[in-house]
């Protein structure tokens, strides 16, 4: 019965006390869809750029951290 419920919390369709909560989803699912959109893009970037840099020869030695200019978010 926990790992039902478990699964219930990380499902934004869900409140916090396990209960299907449709209106609360629908006025939440386009933002949830944008930050995943968001944080997909942000990854395939670094991704990108890392293998630029190896390929380019060099090592990166830092953590590469980028900004969303349009939602002001940053991505490491």
């Amino acid at each position: 019965m926990d790992k039902l419920k478990g699964a219930k919390m990380n499902n934004p369709y869900f409140n916090s006390e396990g209960y299907a909560d449709p209106t609360a989803y629908a006025g939440t699912k386009n933002i949830i869809k944008e930050e995943s959109e968001t944080e997909r893009r942000a990854s395939e970037l670094i991704k990108v750029l890392k293998f630029i840099i190896r390929l380019a020869g060099f090592e990166l030695i830092e953590r590469v951290k980028i900004k969303d200019t349009k939602t002001g978010r940053e991505f490491r």
